[in-house]
């Protein structure tokens, strides 16, 4: 667990590896997933503008590895470098796209193209083809059953696209697996990608 709805800032975290979800969390205690953040981002950058509060959890789902600096530290960088400041912005550009392209995606489209969206989006942040996800994870991500997402899988595994077994699934067909997702996943890695040219340019 890196943060809490309502906790301070502490630290600014930047992954090299591995995937972190961001989480909000309803009344009861149940977690919708809102956005993924990979290498391509960080976790805590407002801190960059001041003491701040975390709004979501941000919990490790891939095990990697991140750098990390003290929020009060990464204010001061934040301050002083133009460049810090909108590789910042850029970034927090896409993660709000992403948001509002998940919430739409999760309104409308089914189970099964918005599983084959997240396994892409998971598939393009890691090293590797092998994924290692629970069924509870998978359906609390997607806002379903264990057994939607079990039946899903198996249809998926049936059709060559992925290997399931507990805890794990491996990416066989990406190409095809393109073809079954829903739009979204293009809508988004199109502003991660122009994010990124722009940090590079």
């Amino acid at each position: 667990m890196l943060q809490e709805p309502g906790e301070r800032v502490v630290y600014v975290y930047f992954p090299q590896s591995g995937l972190i979800s961001i989480l909000a969390i309803m009344a009861n205690g149940d977690a919708v997933e809102t956005a993924i953040v990979g290498p391509e981002g960080s976790i805590g950058v407002l801190a960059g503008l001041g003491p701040a509060r975390a709004s979501s959890r941000a919990v490790v789902q891939v095990p990697g590895r991140a750098l990390r600096i003290a929020a009060g530290h990464f204010h001061a960088i934040f301050c002083d470098a133009d460049s810090v400041q909108l590789a910042v912005l850029q970034f927090k550009e896409a993660l709000l796209a992403q948001i509002q392209q998940t919430a739409a995606c999760n309104a409308v489209h089914a189970a099964a193209p918005r599983l084959c969206r997240w396994l892409l989006h998971t598939h393009d942040r890691i090293d590797g083809d092998v994924i290692p996800l629970t069924q509870e994870y998978l359906s609390q991500m997607l806002g379903v059953t264990r057994t939607t997402v079990t039946e899903i899988a198996r249809e998926l595994q049936t059709a060559g696209l992925i290997r399931y077994s507990r805890g794990r699934i491996e990416i066989l067909d990406r190409r095809r697996l393109e073809d079954v997702a829903c739009e979204c996943y293009g809508a988004i890695r199109r502003y991660e990608t122009r994010g990124r040219a722009r940090r590079e340019r």
